[in-house]
């Protein structure tokens, strides 16, 4: 991004993009526990901003570990085992509200449930110094929140040496178990570049 501050703490209209994040699930889900992972390096910077923006939700703050991995077992070990948990990307912050019930309802029945979108362009598979053409109807872009029950989630970060792993369903096909999918959004913008910032201010102003 090669901003001064990290992503998730600047500015999308008038406050910065975690709290957005953070309101969307009190919206969808307000009787939830939200645990909000970060460095521990950072508490002061999102105390000190929350103070700024007036910002009083509720939420359990736990310090994040050096990997994604990491970050997310540190978070798990706060929550029940007969609870649904979603994990989702601090800086996705227009999830779609009606998503984010569904990805609940979908893991409730089914035991997991991560929402992804089909590819619009073409795409080619790279082997060495070699590429090739592959049909792309046979793959999804992976998007979060990502849903499961507690205890598998839970026991199958317990059972895992590597934290290599870039989402929490990847931990999951580790141990062989079927993932389920729901329909994404186009909106669950996941931002990562500068421009990323101007396309999430025109999505605020839409939802406006």
């Amino acid at each position: 991004m090669g901003a001064e501050v990290p992503k998730q703490f600047l500015l999308i209209g008038d406050r910065p993009v975690l709290m957005h994040t953070l309101n969307v699930f009190y919206e969808a889900l307000p009787d939830f526990q939200l645990i909000l992972v970060i460095p521990e390096e950072h508490f002061s910077f999102w105390e000190a901003l929350c103070l700024k923006y007036n910002y009083i939700k509720p939420f359990l703050l736990v310090k994040g570990g050096t990997s994604r991995y990491q970050s997310v077992k540190n978070g798990l070990a706060l929550v029940p085992e007969d609870a649904l948990v979603a994990i989702h990307d601090g800086v996705r912050p227009f999830p779609g509200i009606e998503m984010i019930q569904r990805v609940f309802q979908h893991a409730e029945e089914n035991g997991n449930a991560i929402p992804v979108m089909p590819l619009n362009d073409s795409i080619r598979k790279i082997e060495g110094p070699e590429n090739m053409a592959v049909d792309r109807s046979l793959y999804r872009l992976v998007q979060t929140p990502q849903c499961f029950h507690a205890k598998l989630l839970k026991d199958c970060y317990q059972k895992t040496t590597t934290d290599a792993f870039t989402d929490d369903a990847s931990v999951l096909d580790a141990f062989g178990i079927k993932i389920n999918f729901i329909d994404g959004e186009n909106g669950n913008i996941k931002i990562t570049r500068k421009e990323d910032l101007s396309y999430a201010e025109f999505l605020l102003s839409d939802k406006k």
